[in-house]
C-alpha cells in the first residue's frame, strides 16, 4: 500500500462531471491526503476515452504512484478504456445500482446527461432555477425592495459577511428566491429594521460574522480605510445582532462555515424545501 501524503484524482463523466466530483470530493474528505485534481468532463466518445487512458497512463508512469480515478460513464465501451488505464478506477454510480435493481426489481435505463442535463422532464425545474437566480440579482445589496411577496427568505447582515454569494448559491443549487439586504456604516447611528421589511418578518434571516474575520475581509478590498477597522466591524456586528435579537430575527455566525454550509443551514433553520436540479 502507498502511504503517499498526496495523490492525483481524475473526476470523470459522459455529462458536467459534477457528480463525480462532489462523491468523489466527500469520499476523499475522509482521508489526510493531499489532491491534485483533474476534472473531464464529456467524455462521451472512444477518440476522447482513448486520450483520457493516454493521460492517466502517462501521469502514473511519471509520478510512480496510480492516480485516483472516480467516474461515471453510461456507454459500455467508453467504460471500458476508462476501466483499462493505470488509474485506481471507482464506478461512482454502478456501485449502487446492482443493490437498488435488486431492491426495486426494475432494470435501469441509462441515458447520457440524464442528471444535470436539459430534458423534458426537468425543463420546469431549469425554469424556476433560472427565474430565482434573476430574482437574486435583482435584488441583491438591496437594490430593490419591491416584490418582497415573492422572496422565500430574505438576508440581512452587515457588508462582506456573505449574503450575495449565500443568495447566489441557494438560488443556483436549489431554485430558493432570496433576496438581500445591507446595513452600511451610516446606519448604525439609529440601526432599523426598513419599514418596507417589517411585513415579511417571517422571511427575515440574519448572517453575522466574528468582527476579526470580518476586517481582514475588508481589507482586502479598501486596506486601511475606515470601513475595514476592526473597531468599525466591532460596532456594526452588534449593533445587528442587537438589532436581530430586539425583533427575534433567526440569524446565523457565517465565520467558520462555507456558503453551502450557510446556504443548507439556512434551508433546515427557516424549514424550506430542497429541489434538485
Amino acid at each position: 500500500m502507498n502511504m503517499t501524503t498526496e495523490r492525483s484524482v481524475f473526476y470523470i463523466s459522459d455529462g458536467t462531471a459534477i457528480t463525480a466530483e462532489v462523491l468523489g470530493h466527500a469520499v476523499l474528505s475522509q482521508f489526510p491526503v493531499g489532491t491534485n485534481s483533474v476534472t473531464l468532463p464529456f467524455v462521451e466518445n472512444v477518440q476522447r476515452a482513448q486520450a483520457v487512458k493516454a493521460q492517466i497512463n502517462a501521469l502514473c508512469q511519471k509520478s510512480g504512484v496510480r492516480p485516483l480515478v472516480f467516474f461515471s460513464i453510461v456507454t459500455p465501451e467508453v467504460r471500458e478504456i476508462i476501466l483499462q488505464s493505470d488509474g485506481f478506477c471507482q464506478d461512482i454510480v454502478q456501485a449502487l445500482v446492482a443493490p437498488l435493481q435488486q431492491e426495486l426489481g426494475v432494470a435501469p435505463a441509462p441515458e447520457a446527461h440524464r442528471t444535470h442535463g436539459l430534458t423534458a422532464n426537468n425543463l420546469g425545474k431549469y425554469d424556476a432555477r433560472i427565474a430565482a437566480i434573476d430574482y437574486a440579482l435583482a435584488h441583491d445589496d438591496g437594490i430593490s425592495l419591491r416584490g418582497m411577496d415573492d422572496a422565500q427568505v430574505i438576508l440581512l447582515g452587515v457588508s462582506r459577511c456573505g449574503k450575495t454569494p449565500t443568495s447566489l448559491y441557494l438560488a443556483m443549487q436549489f431554485g430558493v428566491r432570496a433576496a438581500n439586504y445591507p446595513f452600511i456604516a451610516d446606519d448604525m447611528d439609529n440601526l432599523k429594521l426598513p419599514t418596507a421589511l417589517r411585513p415579511y418578518q417571517h422571511k427575515l434571516f440574519g448572517l453575522t460574522i466574528d468582527p476579526e474575520r470580518l476586517a481582514a475581509i475588508r481589507q482586502e478590498r479598501a486596506e486601511n480605510s475606515r470601513y475595514a477597522s476592526l473597531r468599525q466591524c466591532r460596532l456594526e456586528v452588534g449593533e445587528v445582532e442587537a438589532l436581530f435579537r430586539t425583533h427575534q430575527i433567526r440569524y446565523l455566525n457565517s465565520t467558520n462555515y462555507s456558503v453551502e454550509e450557510i446556504a443548507t443551514k439556512i434551508l433546515d433553520i427557516m424549514g424550506l424545501t430542497r429541489r434538485m436540479f
